[in-house]
């Protein structure tokens, strides 16, 4: 059966082409939209979620993205297309190194083809998680739960069914490839190909581990604690070295990359590590000045509102703000005064305010009529 994998690009909502910027700002809005942690219990929003982290994983390696961008999933993913009328090609890039080997004495592609026995380094993974505000202003450490390749416990990575052993393939002797003899108009031409019997691995299992259908591997749910510090802000990771998937044949692990998410705030607005807040008070207050509580990220501190303030006035509060990434310093605090109009007065209310606008002047026939206590 075809696969039904959707384009990578469609999925991010871009354009074949696309930046790296592009992707990386696209990856965000569409992990941020679909996060387990804002979609609480459902499964289509946890499937788009693993669907956008695996078309960025892809789409943000230019090695991969260039495969992909050549033969579409085939390029990236060896299963695509599997068994008949997938519609997948088999291409072997090692054909032209030897190749071009004949022609050119060795020239292109450099000495061949890799040990399929060679260590190999695990893959690197790609997490996100969603802090608070104060956490993302003051650092945390979190536990973070995600999905890894280890080693298989049954079977110690071997494939094999534990009491058997792999054995070294017949066809190729273990090498993985095979070399083969063609008659050119040229003369003869050598090239190798995958193995077919061992599919370039050099061993053959003839009973495989149930519990990894002889892969040698198994995705597993793991956790780790996590610090972001102080400071950090939406979009930034945190690696934590070797906390990737496991690397085969005694291979390092790879890295697991944690990308920040920032929850808003009812109250404050960050920008950089300066903080921006609304601070109501009113007529009397900014008329005569007063000293307030006003709310910052260490608790209520007095700030003095000075006499005749105006809508829309700042007060800047130095070191009020966010600490800067590996420094004890910190951003500032900036309130932005807000005068509160009441919505209903009293008819003794109204009397004053027609009194306070006649002393300065204004023209009281043009206010708007008293109408059941309110103002309109």
């Amino acid at each position: 059966m075809a696969d039904t994998k959707r384009d990578y690009y469609e999925v991010l909502g871009l354009q074949k082409g696309a930046s790296e910027e592009e992707i990386k700002k696209a990856y965000r809005q569409m992990a941020k939209k679909y996060h387990p942690d804002l979609n609480p219990g459902d499964k289509a929003a946890e499937e788009k979620f693993k669907e956008v982290g695996e078309a960025y994983e892809v789409l943000s390696d230019s090695e991969k993205r260039a495969r992909y961008d050549q033969f579409g999933h085939a390029g990236v993913d060896p299963n695509f297309g599997a068994g008949p009328g997938g519609g997948a090609y088999n291409v072997d890039f090692g054909d032209l190194g030897d190749i071009f080997s004949s022609f050119f004495g060795g020239g292109f592609g450099g000495g061949g083809r890799a040990n399929p026995n060679a260590p190999r380094r695990g893959a690197d993974i790609r997490q996100s998680v969603m802090l608070s505000f104060e956490d993302a202003a003051k650092g945390c450490r979190k536990e973070v739960s995600y999905k890894r390749v280890e080693t298989c416990s049954e079977c110690n990575g071997s494939g094999a069914k534990p009491g058997t052993s792999p054995k070294t393939c017949s066809d190729c002797g273990g090498t993985g490839y095979v070399r083969v003899n063609q008659r050119t108009p040229f003369g003869v031409m050598q090239s190798q190909h995958t193995c077919e019997r061992c599919r370039g691995t050099g061993k053959i299992i003839e009973q495989k581990c149930t519990k990894c259908s002889g892969l040698g591997k198994v995705r597993v749910t793991s956790s780790k604690t996590v610090e972001f510090p102080a400071g950090i802000d939406e979009g930034m990771q945190v690696r934590v070295s070797g906390a990737g998937d496991q690397g085969s044949n005694g291979g390092s692990s790879g890295d697991l990359f944690v990308e920040v998410g920032i929850r808003p705030h009812p109250v404050f607005e960050r920008n950089g590590c300066d903080v921006h807040m609304n601070q109501p008070i009113t007529y009397g207050q900014a008329v005569f000045g007063a000293e307030i509580d006003v709310p910052t990220l260490d608790g209520n501190v007095k700030v003095k509102v000075p006499a005749g303030t105006q809508p829309g006035d700042i007060n800047r509060m130095q070191g009020k703000g966010i600490q800067r990434l590996n420094s004890r310093a910190k951003g500032d605090q900036y309130v932005h005064f807000t005068v509160s109009v009441p919505k209903e007065i009293t008819p003794e209310q109204r009397d004053l305010i027609m009194q306070l606008e006649q002393s300065f002047g204004t023209d009281v026939s043009k206010l708007a009529k008293k109408k059941k206590g309110k103002l309109f």
